[in-house]
């Protein structure tokens, strides 16, 4: 007998402008759900339009390389749009995963993923960890 050689992808996504252990929990909970994970990193443009012109802090070239760079990521793509829902119907992931700042109903892409009968995974967010938040205190904010 053959053995079934299908294997899961899992899908990720976001700006990670400032890897911080909340990006890396939420990565190494996204690896556990399938074969291999796939970030997806917004475009340096898109980052602009959906956070304002001072960020991000790092380019788009510098973010994907880091994030390449972590044992639990297998690949990195860069998306222009301000979502990833055009990435998310090309490749179809069988498993869609996002930090707890979402909700499976606010998820881009988790009608598509489930409709193929894939999942959505909510990892809870880790205390006191987040870009902005980092962005705001280098830059001398109380």
């Amino acid at each position: 007998m053959l053995e079934d050689t299908k294997r899961s992808l899992v899908f990720t996504n976001g700006v990670f402008d400032l890897v911080h252990p909340g990006h890396v929990d939420v990565l190494l909970e996204a690896r556990k759900q399938g074969d291999a994970l796939l970030v997806a990193v917004n475009s340096d443009a898109s980052v602009r339009r959906l956070k304002g012109p001072t960020r991000p802090v790092r380019t788009e070239s510098e973010r994907a390389y880091v994030l390449a760079a972590l044992a639990m990521v297998d690949a990195v793509v860069l998306f222009e749009q301000d979502t990833p829902l055009e990435l998310i119907r090309a490749l179809q992931p069988d498993v869609l995963v996002k930090g707890g700042d979402y909700s499976e109903g606010s998820v881009v892409g988790a009608p598509e993923v489930r409709s193929r009968g894939g999942r959505v995974v909510i990892v809870p967010l880790t205390p006191g960890h987040s870009t902005t938040a980092l962005v705001e205190k280098l830059r001398g904010a109380p």
